[in-house]
């Protein structure tokens, strides 16, 4: 049996499926950008696929505490094109 990588959401607390939550990632080079593929190299944090938990992110700013940087807003709106898009 296949085990189920579980991540936390920086949002929400909750413990979800990998395959559940939406990362943004971090590279060396200072570059802030969502992860469609969750594999790119740096640092990352996850979010869950909800507008709910991306509003909660978005005004505690966890995006930011987490990445330790400012979150440009074609960030935000690309997890919101995502997270409408998983919803079809």
């Amino acid at each position: 049996m296949k085990k189920i990588p579980v991540r936390r959401c920086i949002a929400t607390g909750e413990s979800c499926p990998k395959k559940d939550l939406l990362r943004v990632c971090k590279n060396n080079a200072g570059e802030v950008f969502f992860d469609y593929s969750s594999k790119a190299n740096g640092r990352g944090a996850y979010i869950k696929a909800s507008e709910e938990a991306l509003q909660i992110a978005k005004n505690k700013k966890c995006l930011e505490k987490a990445l330790e940087c400012e979150i440009p807003e074609k960030v935000y709106e690309a997890l919101l094109k995502e997270i409408n898009a998983r919803k079809n």
